[in-house]
Formats: structure tokens, sequence, C-alpha cells
């Protein structure tokens, strides 16, 4: 019976379900609805599944991240994209703006959702070429 948990444990450890959280950078700016729902979708199921999502928001796709961000709530949940970034967040994700969002937009950092942050283009370089990052592009 040992051998058989020690060699399950060992399998947990080799396959990462005992290892830190994988680091995931979903970055999205397409202006679709249903593109941005999808990629919301994905960074939601991603965080369940044990990875720590970090959400870059670009061009039209930044909105999403306004206090005021509506849309059209999408099938067949019934959900704006904007509403499963804030599922996200709640669950732990982090959330930024590019860095030309703001000065692009005509939004001030004021207007963003609260827990959403700016990215600074060395800081984010530096994280996409993390060895164990993965980044998806939307």
């Amino acid at each position: 019976m040992k051998k058989v948990i020690g060699a399950l444990v060992l399998l947990g450890a080799s396959s990462g379900l005992l290892a830190e959280a994988r680091p995931v950078t979903v970055i999205l700016s397409d202006v679709s609805g249903m593109t941005q729902g999808m990629a919301m979708v994905l960074a939601n199921q991603m965080q369940e599944q044990g990875a720590q999502v970090d959400i870059l928001l670009c061009d039209k796709a930044g909105d999403l991240a306004l206090k005021e961000a509506g849309g059209e709530p999408l099938k067949p949940n019934d959900v704006t994209p904007a509403q499963l970034l804030s599922a996200a967040l709640s669950k732990g994700a982090t959330a930024a703006v590019c860095a030309l969002y703001l000065p692009n937009s005509g939004h001030a950092r004021e207007a963003l959702k609260d827990g959403v942050g700016v990215a600074t283009p060395d800081a984010m370089a530096r994280s996409l070429l993390e060895d164990n990052r993965k980044v998806f592009g939307f």
C-alpha cells in the first residue's frame, strides 16, 4: 500500500498536480463580442483547472475593464464578456489594460474597474518571456 501511495504522490508531482499554479497570460484585443466572451470563458476555465491567469486587454477589448462596461449578453448563459472578466478577477486573476489603451481611448485611470491595472511594457515583456508561462492571444 505504501508503494502505491508513494507512486501516486510521485505521479502527481511529475504531472504538475502538486506544483504551483501554472502561469497563463491571455492577451485580448479583438473587438468581437463572441471572441471576447470565449477568451474570458477559457480564462475562467483555466483558473478552475489550477492556472494563475493574467489578462492583458488592448484596443477595444480594453473597454471590458471599464466600470461602466456593458455589452450584449452571450448565450447560453446570458453573460457579457465584461461580466466574465469580473468573474475571473473575483477568483484571483489579474487584469491590466495595455499601456496604449488609456492615452488613446480618452478614458482616465479612474474609469477602470477596481483591481484592473495598467501594464507597463517592460514588466509585461518580462512576464511573457518566462519559461513556464503559456500565452494565448485573442
